[in-house]
């Protein structure tokens, strides 16, 4: 397959000649009309689940205009978007990384500069210019210009709900690319969605601390380090005064596939989403400066949106439908200010959907789950697989098989698992052995139920909970549940006999296989 896609565009024409794209030339409302119409898409399951990716080429209050929506909602689709066979290979490359070890000799030193060259060209570049900048507005500019949709009925408003949200750790200087909805407020103002957990509200806490530590001596350190105890709030210092200052942010909407990926990729902070997209695309993602804020943004961007936070301001956000099926309720959020937008001549508007699963993102989290199994290993090596089913929308439910060798193995993994950057909001964990088959749920649910004494089985504790959960008993935290669903042992304090599972004798399966064909049954 082709690694790497130059731009939207060029993935949008590997997507037709593909058979994978529709062009719907039918007049269609970015209010509520594409959703609908995407929505049934997504759910389809003929040809193939998923249905195909859409580009609108009318839209409604928007001539001239194309969008793009469900880029990523199949299997095949994200294999193509990754360019790969097997989203298993992408995990093989993972684990290759992994386990290089520091050479010994000068022969192994030589052996390993091909891989330190191929790793070498993950790293992103700065370009003179680029496509995104084929236009560049600094004034008399508007958001409704392009096809931003309302995605449903009670939504708040419209919604950019695919960007790659760039911002930088005023510490370190490092850069972070983030998946954020933005709710536009107006021609030049959004809502800027960042939950407590994600990277950029941790760069504003940061820009909240410094100011409180400069802004006066007198302020307690440990006030000021809770001066965002909410996710979206509290924008007073610990005297009571506001933190004053900007925060430098830009919005890239229409990338190639692979950065798009990367922005919603559960990654160390310490590593940009750009290096990942350049991993994932083996070629380096070409950024170029912007014109009114301190940051790069990929070159070959369909639409760019710079401006900046203003630290002392909150705004309400929501209602949004969200991907638990549910409404996420109204709250304060930072607000983003536009400076500046640029776009290419003609730029197509890629956006995305979410609501009751199978939908797009379902897919994309899908391919997370797969690309990161080997990292989850490396911490916690007793695990052979995991399943994150669309159902549990990712954050609800993870299934996990161990290769069980000592007593208590599954409580301890578990907790490791709640450990995990955010796999520490899982809501529910099933820890089965090795031989059920995660993704077969039939297996896990027969395996699970016929395994567990509840009592002794099921484990509950309190600690961080997804935003969006809301039945949690207070925002942000509630509690967890872990099912050890593994075979129990003696040492766990069980003394029954476990009894076998029912197996066929191989040699009668391989006799009736021959046979089967002259029954006349199928």
């Amino acid at each position: 397959m082709v690694l790497a896609y130059k731009d939207l565009r060029d993935w949008i024409a590997a997507l037709e000649r593909a058979g994978e794209l529709k062009r719907v030339r039918t007049e269609a409302d970015p209010i509520l009309e594409v959703t609908e119409i995407a929505d049934r898409v997504s759910k389809s399951r003929n040809p193939t689940p998923g249905g195909p990716a859409l580009l609108f080429e009318k839209l409604h209050g928007h001539p001239g205009s194309k969008l793009l929506i469900n880029q990523f909602g199949s299997e095949r689709r994200m294999r193509m978007a990754l360019g790969v066979d097997s989203l298993d290979e992408i995990a093989g490359r993972i684990r290759e990384l992994l386990n290089m070890k520091s050479p010994e000799g000068f022969l192994e030193k030589l052996k390993m500069l091909p891989m330190l060259a191929d790793m070498g060209k993950f790293f992103p570049k700065t370009v003179p210019t680029g496509a995104c900048k084929e236009v560049i507005k600094k004034d008399k500019f508007s958001l409704l210009d392009f096809p931003i949709l309302k995605c449903w009925p009670q939504d708040g408003g419209r919604f950019i709900t695919l960007p790659c949200v760039v911002t930088r750790d005023p510490r370190t200087g490092k850069r972070n690319v983030g998946m954020y909805r933005m709710q536009v407020y107006d021609e030049r103002t959004t809502g800027m969605h960042w939950q407590r957990q994600k990277v950029a509200a941790e760069h504003y806490r940061e820009r909240l601390r410094m100011g409180a530590a400069a802004g006066t001596a007198a302020a307690d350190r440990g006030s000021a380090v809770d001066i965002m105890a909410r996710t979206s709030g509290g924008s007073r210092l610990a005297n009571g005064e506001r933190p004053s200052g900007k925060m430098d942010v830009a919005v890239a909407i229409g990338t190639d596939p692979a950065l798009t990926f990367s922005a919603i990729v559960p990654a160390p902070p310490e590593v940009e989403e750009f290096i990942i997209a350049g991993f994932l695309r083996q070629q380096p993602v070409e950024l170029v400066k912007c014109e009114t804020v301190d940051l790069e943004v990929p070159a070959n961007a369909e639409i760019v949106l710079e401006g900046y936070v203003q630290l002392d301001e909150l705004r309400p956000e929501g209602p949004f439908g969200d991907h638990t099926g549910f409404y996420t309720l109204e709250d304060d959020y930072p607000v983003f200010h536009v400076t500046c937008i640029t776009h290419r001549r003609d730029p197509i508007y890629a956006t995305t959907i979410v609501g009751k699963p199978p939908m797009e993102d379902g897919w994309m989290g899908k391919a997370v789950e797969r690309i990161f199994l080997p990292l989850m290993k490396l911490t916690l090596p007793e695990i052979v697989d995991v399943n994150l089913p669309v159902e549990g929308v990712f954050h609800n439910l993870m299934i996990v098989s161990i290769r069980k060798s000592y007593p208590g193995q599954a409580r301890k993994v578990m907790h490791g698992i709640w450990s995990l950057g955010q796999a520490m909001f899982t809501k529910c964990i099933v820890v089965v052995d090795e031989d059920v088959n995660v993704h077969d749920i039939g297996d896990v649910v027969l395996k699970a139920l016929n395994n567990i004494d509840p009592e002794r089985d099921i484990q509950f504790t309190f600690g961080p909970i997804d935003s969006l959960d809301h039945a949690s008993r207070l925002p942000n935290y509630g509690s967890k549940m872990g099912i050890d669903a593994t075979r129990k042992w003696s040492t766990e304090g069980f003394s029954r006999p476990w009894p076998d599972e029912i197996v066929m004798d191989p040699a009668i399966k391989a006799i009736i296989d021959k046979k089967w064909k002259t029954l006349g049954i199928d």
